[in-house]
C-alpha cells in the first residue's frame, strides 16, 4: 500500500485528503496539522462556474451555503447577477475530516519543521516517512514575485432582528476609499446572521485590526442596529503583479498545492477552485512516486501562470495605474459586461475576445499610467 502524507490542515490539504479517501482506498493517507482544528478561521467562497461538474462530488460530505445570485454596488453601478454563489466556512471543513479520519489518520496539534520528498519532520525531532509527501502548509516567502496584497477583517454579527441582506454582496465599493481600493463584502449566514469583511487591495501587507474592527461595526449598526459578534477572521493573500511561479518552487523537491504553490485566482485570490481541481486530479493519478507528483503539480501551476497573464496584469492597472481612491473604476468599469464574460472572469478563463472587451471602452484611469502598467514587468 502506498503511504501519502499531506503537511498541513488547510483547505487544499484537507480537499486532496478527502478526494483519496473517496476514491482511492489503497492509499493509505496521513494528514498533519499544527492547528487545534483543520481549516483554521476562514470562509471559503467559489461561484457556480467555477467548478466543473466532473469535479463537483470533492465537496460532497462538506456542509456549505448557496446562493442564486449576488451583487455589486459601485458609485456609477449597482448590479445583481445570476450567478450563484457558495461559501464553506472553516466549521464545515472540520466536521468533514473527523467523520472521514480516525485521530492516527489525520493529527492535529502537530508542528512540522521541515519535508522531504519522502519524510515530514516534525518539531521535537520525530520523523514521519512516507511513500511521498505533499506540501500544502499555506503561503510561503515570494521572492522575484512583485505583490499587492488582499487584507481583509471580517467579523459575523448577529441580530437582534433579521438584517435584511438577502444574497451576497460581493463588493460594495460605495464606501470611502482608503488604503487602496477599498470594498465591504456581506454575506447572509441566516436570516439573523451575517458576515461583514472589509477588504482592501493595498500595497501594504499591514493589516489594522482595531481600525477595521471600528468599522465594521459602524456598518453593521446601519445595516441592522443592536447584534453581537459571534465569529471573526482575518486574512492578508497575495495579488501577483508580475514575476515567475518558478519563484515559488526553485530549490523545492517536494510537490506543493495551494497557495503555497501558485494555485489562487490571480485577481480575486479566490483558491477553492484550484484546491478542487488539484484535488480531483490527484485521485485520477496512478503514479505516486515524489518525483511524478512534483513534475505533475508543478507543471499545472506553469500552465496556469502562462495562461492567467491577463490577470496580473488587470491587476497592475488596479495597483499601479489608478490613483488609490479612483482604483475602484477599474472593476467599475469591468462589471458593464455581459453576464458571461463576468462567469470567465470569476474562473480565469477569459477567451481573447474577453480580454479585448475588457480594455475596450472609456479607460477607467488616466490613459499613460494605464500603458505604463500594461508594459511594465510585464511577466
Amino acid at each position: 500500500m502506498t503511504r501519502l502524507v499531506i503537511a498541513g490542515g488547510g483547505l487544499a490539504g484537507c480537499l486532496t485528503a478527502l478526494a483519496l479517501a473517496k476514491r482511492r482506498l489503497e492509499i493509505e493517507v496521513l494528514l498533519i496539522e499544527q492547528g487545534e482544528a483543520f481549516g483554521g478561521n476562514h470562509t471559503w467562497s467559489f461561484f457556480d462556474t467555477d467548478v466543473a461538474d466532473e469535479d463537483r462530488w470533492v465537496l460532497d460530505g462538506i456542509g456549505s451555503h448557496h446562493w442564486t445570485d449576488h451583487e455589486l454596488r459601485f458609485p456609477s453601478r449597482h448590479r445583481s447577477i445570476d450567478i450563484g454563489y457558495n461559501s464553506i466556512r472553516s466549521v464545515a471543513l472540520d466536521e468533514a475530516m473527523r467523520k472521514a479520519f480516525r485521530p492516527k489518520q489525520a493529527l492535529l496539534r502537530r508542528r512540522i519543521q521541515a519535508v522531504s520528498p519522502t519524510a515530514v519532520m516534525l518539531e521535537g525531532g520525530d520523523a514521519i516517512e512516507a511513500d511521498a509527501v505533499i506540501d500544502a502548509r499555506g503561503p510561503s516567502t515570494t521572492p522575484g514575485l512583485d505583490l499587492g496584497w488582499q487584507k481583509f477583517v471580517g467579523l459575523t454579527c448577529r441580530f437582534c432582528t433579521p438584517h435584511g441582506v438577502t444574497k451576497p454582496v460581493i463588493m460594495d465599493a460605495t464606501v470611502e476609499q482608503l488604503d487602496g481600493y477599498r470594498f465591504i463584502y456581506q454575506l447572509p449566514v441566516s436570516a439573523t446572521e451575517l458576515l461583514i469583511e472589509d477588504t482592501y487591495y493595498s500595497l501594504s501587507p499591514v493589516l489594522d485590526d482595531d481600525a477595521l474592527c471600528g468599522r465594521i461595526g459602524v456598518i453593521a449598526w446601519e445595516v441592522g442596529g443592536s447584534h453581537e459578534v459571534v465569529a471573526e477572521e482575518r486574512g492578508v493573500l497575495p495579488v501577483v503583479l508580475s514575476g515567475e511561479v518558478a519563484s515559488l518552487w526553485r530549490g523545492e523537491a517536494v510537490p506543493r498545492i495551494g497557495v503555497r504553490g501558485g494555485f489562487f485566482h490571480p485577481t480575486t485570490s479566490y483558491s477553492l477552485p484550484d484546491a478542487v481541481r488539484n484535488a480531483s486530479l490527484l485521485a485520477r493519478q496512478t503514479d505516486f512516486t515524489p518525483d511524478a507528483l512534483h513534475a505533475l503539480f508543478r507543471a499545472r501551476a506553469e500552465q496556469l501562470w502562462r495562461d492567467r497573464s491577463f490577470f496580473r496584469l488587470l491587476n497592475r492597472m488596479l495597483f499601479r495605474a489608478a490613483e488609490p481612491d479612483e482604483a475602484y473604476r477599474v472593476l467599475e468599469h469591468f462589471y458593464r459586461l455581459p453576464r458571461s464574460v463576468v462567469a470567465r472572469f470569476y474562473s480565469a478563463q477569459l477567451t481573447a475576445i474577453d480580454k479585448l472587451r475588457v480594455l475596450s471602452g472609456s479607460p477607467p484611469v488616466p490613459i499613460t499610467r494605464a500603458l505604463g502598467a500594461l508594459w511594465s514587468s510585464a511577466a
